[in-house]
Order: structure tokens, then C-alpha cells, then sequence
């Protein structure tokens, strides 16, 4: 009898044994999934949503920027570095409408003033005004490998002062055409291995612009007495941007940018005058090529507001100017 209550006794232990070891043997359990509601969003430094308003609400997004000059990329790729500092403190702001819930419309104002070499701007300046209407094609679902995806329309208005600039070249911030812009915009949703969301976007835009009247000293480079006309040339943009929900409330984002641009094209005449003949001018800026790059962290109070503060790089360019551009903003939907 004590021999079988031993074995029973073995056995009872061995079972109770059995479970846990086959616990212990089991694959650990994966991250839990983020979800979508759980992560709330800014958007990127540059990268603009792919995403429509809900009809009836309202974006307001201002930006605050200082875009530093430090230099020249020559045609080569050849960075050339200048002692001098060029500052233009500025400031964007999307106002933005949902007009259904497949259409947003609205526009972006912008403001700046530019100081260092040579006289500073005289005042706070009005820059051209940016129109656009957004069209939402698809919407992301969860488990569907289809991006949300929109086309958007712009139109930048010559608001700004871009010649007649006499002794205060620096009050020049627009560029005196109508330039019309034809986007592509999308956005998709990757769950990393530790079950964090990383926020993708790919923006891709051309611009087409028309000419500009030139009298005098101009954003062109043209001088006293000037008069002639400018053909800016078109420019293509494609912007990916990436966004790793951290927390609920902080996102750590990164706008990767390549910009090229067509020649630009200034002709015209400096007229006869004091027995001096008359010059002509026919010049060509050539192409430029550039890319930025854009680490930002956003902290989101709520689902629909949201501050970010990064900077904008320029590792590397053609015929184009190198820069230095911290900015801020605060996004706020209604």
C-alpha cells in the first residue's frame, strides 16, 4: 500500500509538473497591436495628409520657421561655404475646410522678413498666397493593403512683392507668377515587431508657373532700369515622410525631400540712357536639384492637437542654395 500511494503520489506531481514545463517551452507571446484610435498624429515637418477632413471641421495649422542661408551647392554638387548668415523668419498657415467628407478646401497665407546682407526687409511682408482643393480617391482599412490617396489642385496667387524693390532687395518674397500644382498624396499604416504603428506618406507634385513682368531690381537679380519679363521653370517634389507612434502622445517623424527645378529664363532690356546704348539680356539660371531632410518629434495633447519642432537640412544639391531651417508648428482641428 505505501508503494502505490508513493507512486500515485508520483504521478499527481508529475502531471501538476507537466503543464508549466510545457508553458515554459511555448513561444513568448507577441507585442500587443497598437491601435489606430490609440495613436494620435501631427503630421510631418512637410509631407501634407493624403487624409480629408470630416465634412463641417475645420484645420488650422500655423507654421514658424527661420531659414538660415549657409552657402551655395555649385553645379557640380560641390558645396561652396560663405561667411555670411541670410535669415528669413517667416511664417505659413494651412486653413483648411471640409467642404464633404471626401473634399477639403482651403489655403495658406504666408508672411516674412528677411535680413543680412545688405539692407533688412522694411517690414513684415505679405508672400504669395497658396489656394488648393484636395480630392480623397481611397480611404485606408486595417487588414487591406490600400493606401488612402487624393488628388490636390493648387494655385499660388503673385501676392507678394517680387520686383520694384529699389534700395531693399530683401523685401522681395514672391515671385510674381501664377503657378498651378497637381499633386499626388498617400498615406499607409505599418505595424512595427513591437507592435507600434509607423505612419508612412509619399507626396509627389509638379508645378507649372506662367511669367512675371520685370521693372527694375527684382528676386530675379535684374538692377535699376530693368525691364523685361521672367519664365520660372517647372518644378517636381516628392516628399516621403515617416512617423513612429512612441507613446500616445510623442511621434518621432522624418520628411525625406528631392526637389528638382527647370532653368529659369530672364530677358529683356536696360534702355538707352546718358549717350550709353541700350543692353539687352538674355539669361538662363540653369537646372537645380536639392535635397532636404527633416527630423522632427511631435508631443499630441489630444487626437486633434498637436505641436511638432524640428529642423530642415540640406545635405546635398545643384545649383542651389544650402540651408539651415529650424521650424515649429501646432496643428488644431475643429
Amino acid at each position: 500500500m505505501v508503494s502505490r500511494d508513493l507512486l500515485a503520489a508520483a504521478v499527481l506531481t508529475s502531471l501538476s509538473i507537466l503543464p508549466r514545463a510545457a508553458l515554459a517551452q511555448e513561444p513568448p507571446v507577441e507585442a500587443s497591436r497598437q491601435s489606430l484610435s490609440d495613436a494620435w498624429w501631427t503630421g510631418p515637418l512637410l509631407a501634407a495628409s493624403a487624409s480629408t477632413l470630416p465634412k463641417g471641421h475645420v484645420l488650422i495649422e500655423p507654421y514658424l520657421f527661420d531659414v538660415t542661408a549657409r552657402g551655395h551647392f555649385d553645379a557640380e554638387g560641390n558645396r561652396q561655404t560663405s561667411d555670411s548668415r541670410e535669415h528669413t523668419v517667416g511664417s505659413l498657415t494651412y486653413m483648411l475646410y471640409g467642404v464633404t467628407d471626401r473634399v477639403t478646401a482651403g489655403m495658406i497665407p504666408q508672411f516674412a522678413f528677411r535680413h543680412g546682407t545688405g539692407a533688412s526687409s522694411s517690414g513684415i511682408g505679405v508672400g504669395d498666397l497658396q489656394l488648393q482643393a484636395q480630392y480623397r480617391l481611397t480611404l485606408f482599412q486595417e487588414g487591406r493593403p490600400v493606401p488612402t490617396l487624393s488628388i490636390v489642385v493648387g494655385e499660388t496667387l503673385p501676392t507678394g512683392k517680387y520686383d520694384r524693390l529699389g534700395d531693399r532687395p530683401n523685401d522681395g518674397i514672391g515671385s510674381g507668377t501664377y503657378t498651378t500644382t497637381v499633386s499626388l498624396y498617400s498615406q499607409y499604416f505599418f505595424w512595427m515587431p513591437n507592435g507600434r504603428i509607423l505612419r508612412t506618406r509619399l507626396d509627389l507634385s509638379q508645378s507649372f508657373s506662367d511669367s512675371a513682368e520685370l521693372e527694375d531690381v527684382s528676386v530675379y537679380g535684374t538692377t535699376q532700369g530693368f525691364r523685361g519679363r521672367a519664365e520660372p521653370g517647372n518644378a517636381f517634389v516628392a516628399n516621403a515622410a515617416f512617423e513612429y507612434s512612441a507613446t500616445r502622445n510623442w511621434v518621432l517623424a522624418l520628411d525625406l525631400v528631392y526637389s528638382r527645378s527647370a532653368s529659369t529664363r530672364v530677358f529683356g532690356v536696360y534702355p538707352a540712357s546718358g549717350g550709353m546704348p541700350g543692353v539687352e539680356v538674355d539669361a538662363e539660371s540653369g537646372s537645380s536639384h536639392i535635397i532636404y531632410v527633416a527630423p522632427a518629434v511631435e508631443y499630441n495633447f489630444t487626437a486633434n492637437v498637436g505641436i511638432i519642432v524640428g529642423a530642415r537640412l540640406t545635405p546635398w544639391g545643384r545649383n542651389a542654395t544650402a540651408s539651415f531651417t529650424p521650424v515649429a508648428a501646432i496643428n488644431l482641428v475643429f
